[in-house]
């Protein structure tokens, strides 16, 4: 079975079994754990899987056409990215990531719009399955990997607020890409910050509006349905968390030329992304078609090389590594918790897609080489003091008045 011929060209260490519709059992690995069974249910599977496997493996679990029989859905990934990961390639999956390169997401402002739709305005009872309160849909940042999900993502707001050095109120702030409004309210209610938000999720917008009606910020917070493109104005500082994923590679430009049109002369802005630490690659096929329409993730080269002919300058990179990973990991477990929730809400295919989703993108953090780039730009060399000693000041401050610990 050609399947499980690949799955042997690659798996050494750990344990799989393949079940064919015909019943028969295919052994691969060398028995050690983690231990996963897969059994196929059907005959074209067993080719279609062989074909493209970085997509295909994903439609047939989510499809029923592989169901996992002994083990889980992360124990069968893991064991393959793991080996994956140590080998460092394999003819047939390289050939078909070359071809893969040759792709480069273009999206203009209706695109934009229809991508974000599809993801975001699912319904809010399913963020509320995985997400922490605040709804922190992006990477949380962890003290250590014992701090409670709530914890961790008012961490990773603290660090991005010190990294912004809002040392005094009043500042104007966009936020372009913000969410459920999490991060812009926490800016202009802790640190006095005058934010603006731009999101082009229709649900996003009416709960960060919803939110800012409710926020002792006052006026000084505000939520806008409109692409970044679209924004007029000066800003002292920039953020963008989890955003830059869909900006396609083909508008790097475009976007940091934009970053530098709205920074004042002595602003700082900080993008925060999903990327690989390796070279320029396309993003997952199964992610981009079922769940990011339209999604890419850079290389820190091709963000760089983006930034260089606009003139902003690249002040700071910080790479999180296995943040993202303990993120995942909390929004999984949490997740499978409630999957009945979430089958009630769509249907079993819908909850197997999710699962499939959510293990591949941490085991791709855990295993392969997905990172979270923090990118800090600014336009002076003399904006910033000339170590990073003020971000740790702020954060221990802020630290000390009040426990995040207790949080959670």
């Amino acid at each position: 079975m050609m399947f499980a011929a690949i799955l042997r060209s690659i798996v050494r260490d750990g344990s799989l079994c393949v079940i064919d519709s015909a019943g028969v059992s295919h052994a691969i690995g060398d028995g050690s754990p983690p231990v996963a069974t897969l059994r196929l249910t059907s005959k074209a599977s067993e080719y279609t899987l062989a074909l493209n496997p970085a997509l295909s493996v994903g439609e047939a679990y989510m499809d029923g056409r592989l169901v996992i029989v002994d083990g889980s859905l992360y124990d069968f990934l893991d064991v393959v990215a793991r080996n994956y990961g140590l080998s460092g390639s394999n003819p047939w999956i390289d050939l078909l990531e070359r071809l893969g390169r040759r792709l480069k997401q273009a999206n203009p402002i209706g695109r934009a719009r229809q991508n974000v739709a599809h993801h975001y305005d699912l319904s809010s009872e399913l963020y509320d399955t995985f997400l922490d309160r605040d709804r922190q849909y992006s990477c949380a940042y962890f003290a250590n990997p014992d701090d409670s999900l709530e914890a961790a993502q008012e961490r990773k707001k603290l660090h991005i607020a010190a990294k912004l050095k809002l040392d005094r109120p009043g500042l104007r702030v966009l936020d372009i890409g913000s969410g459920w409004g999490g991060l812009g309210l926490y800016l202009a209610e802790t640190f006095g910050a005058d934010v603006t938000g731009v999101t082009l999720s229709t649900e996003q917008h009416e709960h960060s509006m919803q939110r800012a009606a409710a926020s002792p910020a006052g006026s000084r917070v505000r939520f806008d349905l409109r692409d970044y493109r679209e924004v007029e104005g000066r800003f002292d500082r920039i953020v963008s968390v989890g955003m830059f994923e869909h900006v396609g590679k083909r508008n790097y430009a475009e976007f940091f030329g934009r970053i530098r049109a709205l920074l004042n002369e002595d602003g700082v802005a900080l993008i925060h992304t999903i990327g690989y630490s390796d070279a320029p690659a396309p993003i997952n096929p199964f992610i981009r078609k079922y769940i990011f329409s339209g999604a890419d993730l850079p290389s820190l080269s091709e963000m760089v090389s983006a930034v260089e002919p606009t003139g902003l300058l690249v002040a700071d990179v910080e790479i999180l590594r296995l943040h993202y990973a303990e993120t995942l990991r909390h929004w999984r477990e949490r997740f499978m918790a409630r999957a009945a929730e979430v089958s009630d809400l769509y249907d079993e295919r819908f909850v197997r897609m999710w699962e499939y989703y959510l293990v591949l993108c941490e085991i791709g953090f855990r295993r392969r080489t997905n990172v979270v780039f923090q990118m800090q730009l600014t336009k002076r060399l003399d904006v910033l003091p000339m170590t990073r000693d003020y971000i740790v000041r702020l954060e221990e401050s802020s630290v000390s008045q009040r426990s995040l610990t207790s949080v959670g």
